[in-house]
């Protein structure tokens, strides 16, 4: 019979949820257990919705003796960012593998920390960009490589998403700087990867950090103008913001090169909305990027399944990781890189 990969998860809000049913839906992982700092029946009170069908796994209030569990192979970081760092260490130093939610850490030692101790004790440090499996950004990288757009000129993302005051006033971390970190992190490090993934390091940054909806919940910006340029070549400007008006507006990236010009667009980078390439017919995408939805507002994409799918193949068939903590750690750098301007 194939060996299931243990998985317990550590955190169990909106994120945490959508892990458990990735690892519950797939054949090859098993969910040994789940840890939070509320009990679960407070946790079903707060978030008014019915868990029950999760009360058969262990829960643990007590961090140390989840850690201890020598069934557990793997554990899902799932916390607030500020507390990626001490749990994914000591799931490390307890002999387990790491799935690290973005951002992996809030400062570049720390993550680079954990990718030193992992490697130290033989142990795997995986994080969640989850936008890399959306088949446009697959698409896009493919094209890149197969240098169908000859030398690219311009890259250009923007990131309108709404985060209201519910969201903020409503969570015990979002909107702190020692937990949260920002907009760069908690809602747009997926976005300063797949750059980093498609164009290499950046470099020569510029920027202007905006607070548009002044406020005492949030102690950083909700907006930000940046240029910079990228190792391969070409430059790039980055527009973001979580002021916009109601709900998500679009998260896309336009591309102009010698023999082409691309928009990738619609909420969360999962539309070609413009495609004219020399001698190359517009492809069509056949399957659809659904969002991860919280009721009061919409995340990032919803492709945390194959996430879990790319653990099981790296710990039982050598498959490669989709994210390292190498990768990780280089996209805390850029966006640490980035906020060394925010006064």
């Amino acid at each position: 019979m194939k060996r299931k990969i243990k998985f317990g998860v550590i955190g169990l809000g909106h994120i945490g949820i959508k892990h458990i049913d990735a690892i519950i839906n797939n054949r090859s992982s098993e969910l040994i257990a789940i840890a939070d700092k509320y009990s679960f029946k407070e946790i079903q009170r707060k978030r008014k919705e019915d868990l029950s069908h999760l009360e058969k796994y262990h829960f643990y209030n007590d961090l140390h003796d989840m850690f201890q569990n020598p069934d557990i192979d793997i554990l899902n970081i799932c916390s607030p960012n500020g507390l990626h760092y001490e749990m994914a260490l000591n799931s490390i130093l307890n002999g387990k593998h790491v799935l690290i939610e973005k951002p992996m850490t809030l400062n570049s030692k720390h993550a680079n920390h954990l990718v030193d101790q992992a490697k130290k004790n033989n142990k795997l440090v995986f994080c969640v960009m989850q936008n890399r499996f959306s088949p446009t950004i697959i698409w896009l990288k493919k094209i890149i490589d197969q240098k169908k757009l000859g030398e690219i000129f311009s890259v250009h993302v923007n990131c309108f998403w709404n985060r209201n005051k519910n969201y903020y006033k409503t969570s015990d971390w979002h909107g702190k700087l020692d937990l949260d970190g920002g907009p760069l992190f908690t809602q747009f490090s997926h976005f300063i990867d797949i750059l980093y993934w498609l164009f290499g390091e950046f470099s020569n940054i510029n920027t202007e950090f905006i607070k548009f909806r002044e406020s005492d919940y949030i102690e950083f910006e909700d907006s930000g103008i940046l240029s910079f340029n990228f190792a391969s070549g070409p430059k790039g400007t980055l527009n973001y913001s979580t002021s916009i008006w109601e709900k998500n507006f679009e998260s896309s990236i336009i591309v102009t090169a010698e023999k082409g010009t691309l928009k990738i667009g619609g909420q969360y980078m999962d539309k070609l909305e413009y495609c004219n390439i020399e001698n190359y017919e517009k492809p069509i995408f056949d399957v659809g990027v659904s969002c991860n939805d919280y009721g009061a507002y919409q995340g990032s994409a919803a492709n945390h399944s194959k996430v879990i799918e790319n653990i099981i193949n790296v710990i039982l068939y050598g498959e490669k990781i989709a994210t390292s903590g190498s990768e990780g750690a280089k996209i805390v750098e850029i966006i640490e890189k980035i906020y060394s301007f925010r006064k």
